[in-house]
Order: structure tokens, then sequence, then C-alpha cells
């Protein structure tokens, strides 16, 4: 059994996409170390990087080809000033030289040595290849895959029976829901008790709080600059940012300085049906706007679908419960990262393997558990609630349209974020033991849908929304 966690699902990174941008940029850094282990880093004397599939097809959109050079540049997705990205590529792309893992320099002109491939490699569709040529002349290749959410894998998985060996401590090793509600039921503890004791067996309870806290601060700070920010969104579609207007319509004349200010504010704003569907719909636009901008998001589960979670979280702080302190934040955390584990390990969180129902279906699921959770539900109206959100996203196709995490997908997390709460509100008047659908019979049908499904609506640009609304519409 595989088992991960709940900070492999809830990850620091940069937008635009966790598998077209964090991903490649993550597999650049573990080529270099590769590099290393073999003694080949100090002979290379040139690099190539071909893309694959749908990472060719909407890799621009994606930025990409830009993860890729910061990545073997040797740049921490997670701790990376996002303000000097663009510093950084114009060094490379006005001197053609890349200063491999920020200790050598190499020619380099992105134009011609990172390669857009439209052919699809078998393993997944998210496939790219890292070729050096070393100082004697021969090349020394190695290919790596994207399978969202930031996770990279090769082909051969070696590292699979490590990570197995390392998690096998877990005192409650999970692969489905039913067995995730079988330990609730018999060590009587919520999802969140049972995932905080797996977690401990990895680190200690003081570093999870610490994690969590900074997983947490992200999130907020990115609604915060997402509705502190207006403009146009970079890559051409020319779309407007709607959270600044948005925010500022609703806030009124409530005045206050930073995100904790802004949380007291909105509390004390009105909070009719109609001011609480916008508020929402502000907090989660303004993470997929900072998103698109190639800003500082939490992968949850992916970057396209980041502002579901965090979208949910603050609406419990600011509509349901203005007491709500950490504590809740970690419940949260610890139960939406659990939820999206048992659809990593069921189905799929790519939307170039399963369409966007992987993306925002996943996140919208993990979301309404642990809104649940919050909410006073049985560990068994969590999961119903879970079962509710995806039921509801089953065959979401992902097209985006230019290939960027504009158009459809900011707007997509507001919807995702609703359902999630709606979901859970359904679960909360439900008794679970009369559920028709169990979370385990959702998530294998939204595998099979997944494999069904034409490749033209899994991430590739080729369909959809995609071709039937051009960039000049735009």
């Amino acid at each position: 059994m595989e088992s991960i966690s709940v900070f492999d699902m809830l990850s620091i990174g940069v937008g635009p996409s966790s598998s077209h941008t964090l991903g490649p940029w993550r597999a650049a850094l573990r080529w270099i170390e590769e590099l290393k282990e073999r003694k080949q880093f100090a002979e290379v004397r040139g690099i190539k990087v071909d893309l694959y599939g749908s990472l060719s097809l909407t890799g621009k959109g994606h930025a990409t080809d830009i993860a890729v050079m910061l990545g073997l540049t040797g740049f921490d997705p997670v701790t990376f000033p996002i303000e000097n990205i663009e510093k950084e590529i114009d060094f490379i792309t006005s001197e053609n030289k890349l200063k491999l893992n920020n200790e050598l320099n190499v020619p380099f002109i992105p134009k011609e040595n990172i390669i857009f491939n439209r052919k699809f490699l078998e393993f997944h569709p998210n496939g790219m290849t890292f070729t050096a040529t070393l100082q004697n002349g021969s090349k020394k290749s190695s290919s790596f895959y994207s399978i969202g959410g930031g996770f990279t894998v090769k082909e051969e998985r070696k590292n699979k029976k490590l990570k197995q060996d390392k998690f096998a401590k877990f005192p409650f090793p999970i692969q489905n829901g039913a067995e995730l509600a079988a330990y609730c039921k018999a060590e009587n503890k919520s999802i969140s008790e049972i995932v905080l004791e797996n977690e401990k067996s990895l680190r200690s309870e003081t570093e999870i709080n610490e994690g969590l806290k900074k997983i947490w601060d992200v999130m907020l700070d990115s609604m915060y600059v997402g509705t502190h920010t207006e403009g146009i969104l970079p890559g051409g579609l020319n779309v407007t940012r709607r959270a600044f207007d948005m925010n500022k319509n609703l806030i009124g004349e409530h005045t206050y300085n930073g995100a904790d200010e802004w949380i007291a504010a909105i509390r004390n704003t009105k909070v009719h049906f109609r001011q609480i569907l916008k508020w929402v719909s502000c907090f989660a636009l303004a993470v997929n706007e900072v998103n698109a901008s190639l800003g500082r998001v939490v992968t949850a589960p992916t970057n396209g679908s980041a502002g579901v979670i965090p979208a949910v979280m603050l609406y419990y702080m600011v509509i349901e419960n203005h007491d709500a302190n950490f504590e809740d934040v970690r419940k949260f955390l610890l139960t939406a990262g659990e939820i999206g584990s048992i659809f990593k390990k069921g189905a799929t969180i790519s939307a170039a393997m399963g369409g966007c129902q992987a993306e925002i279906g996943v996140s919208s699921s993990m979301a309404a558990g642990a809104l649940c959770e919050l909410m006073g539900g049985t560990p068994d109206q969590c999961l119903m609630a879970s079962e509710i959100a995806m039921e509801h996203h089953l065959g979401l196709t992902c097209d985006p349209i230019a290939g960027l995490v504009q158009i459809p997908c900011i707007e997509r997390n507001a919807m995702g974020a609703i359902k999630a709460i709606n979901a859970c509100e359904m679960a909360l008047d439900s008794d679970p033991a009369k559920a028709k659908v169990p979370l385990d019979k959702v998530i294998a049908t939204m595998w099979e849908t997944a494999k069904d499904m034409t490749s033209k609506y899994k991430e590739t640009s080729e369909g959809g929304l995609a071709v039937q609304v051009n960039i000049s519409d735009c």
C-alpha cells in the first residue's frame, strides 16, 4: 500500500499549474540530483528538454518552459521570490546561457533547447525528457512524468519501494474510504484525529502544526493578495481580475490593515444568501487569479483547483464560526488532505488523465468532507459529503482556452466551492446508512469516466471551449 502524507497533497508552490508548472520545475531539480549522483554534473556542456503530450499542447499557456528553466537553475518553487521570475528568465533568453543549479554555466537558447513535441509518451500524458551532452560528446537522458498535484515520477518508479517503507509505520494505513471509516469507528476518532496519528509517525506534532500553519498562511495570503490586486491577467486573453471589485463592493465602508483585520471586517458585513455566495466566489476567484499570474498558491490538490479549499475554510471562519482558530484550520486541512489522497490512490488528480473532474471535482470533495467535520458531522457524514460533491462533478472536462489556467478554470473554483458547501449541508441533514452511493464507488466511477473520456477533453486544448472560443474572441 502506498500511503500519502497531507503535506504531499497540500504543498506550497507557484502557479499556474501543478502538473504543467510545478511538476516540471520539480522534475528539473530531480534531474540535477541524478546528474550529481552519477558524477556527471561537472561534465555537462549542453542541455535539451523535450516536452511531450499535454505538456507540449498547453505548455506555453501553463508556463512549462519557464518552470523548466527555473528548475534547471536550481531555484526552489516553495521559497523562490516570484517577483524575480521575469528577471531570471530575461537573463537566460538575453545571454543564451543558463547557470545549471546556480553552479555551472551552460549554453542555452530556450527556443532551441526546449522542444514541444505533440506526440504522447505511453506511460502518462505529461511526459518530459532531459538530455545532457557531456564533455566527451556522449548524451545522457532521463524521463519524468508529472502525474498531477506537483507529483513527479519515473516510469520505473525506483523510489516507490522507499516511499512504501517510509509510510509503512503509519498506524492507520488507508487505501480507501471504507478503511478510513472503519478506523474512525474502531478508534472512536474523527477523520482529522486518525490522520494526525499517521502524520505523527513521520514528524513531531510541533512540526505538523508549523507546516499546516505555513500552508494556511499561503492560502490566506493568496486570497488577500487576489482581492487587493486589480488589472488584466497575463497570457493574451485579456481576462480582467474580478476579485478586487467584488471585495470592494462587498466590504463597503469597512476599513482594515492586513489579512487578519480583513477577516474581522468581513464578519461585520451583511450575510444574506446573496452576499455569502458572492464572498465565497470572491475568495475562490482571488486565489486562482493569483495562480494565473504565476503567483504563490497552495496546490490543493492541484494549482488549477487551488481556490476551492481556502475559500471554503474562510467561509467557515467569516460566516459559520467567528471564533474559529488554528485548531479548526488544522482539522480542516488534515481531513481535506486525507480525502484527496484517497482519490489519488483510487483514481487520479491529473486533468491530463481525467479531465477537470480530477481537479475541481476532487478539490470540491476534499473541501466538502473537511467542512462537514468542522460543522459537527460524523466521519460517515464527512465521507458522504465528499461523495455528493464528486458525484456532481463527474464527467467535467478540461478544455482551457489557449492552454491558460484562466477560462473556464478560475470560475470553476468558485462553483466547486459553492458545491462543497451545499454537499456538506446535504450530508449533515442525511443518514449515511441510507446512502445509495458510497465514496469508494464514486471514486471508481470517476476513474472509469476518466478512462472513457476522449483525450481532447483532457488538458490538451483540442476540444470543448478551447476550440469553440478563439483567442481572438477574447
